[in-house]
């Protein structure tokens, strides 16, 4: 859990916007997104496939 400590006289704005970038940083946001609908384990795997798939091409197209 993040946690942000706010120093005297700072306004909310400021400490919202630091535990905003707190809470990305820790990757709560994109983990939230990813429970937030069951997935079977096959659709899973075929989308980590694909995934490591895309990273390959890109990595052959940028050595040439």
């Amino acid at each position: 859990m993040p946690v942000v400590k706010i120093r005297d006289g700072e306004n909310f704005e400021g400490a919202f916007r630091k535990f905003k970038k707190s809470c990305e940083k820790a990757g709560i946001l994109s983990e939230v997104k990813k429970r937030e609908h069951f997935e079977k384990p096959s659709v899973r795997l075929k989308k980590k496939s694909l995934a490591a798939r895309k990273r390959a091409l890109k990595k052959t197209r940028t050595r040439e």
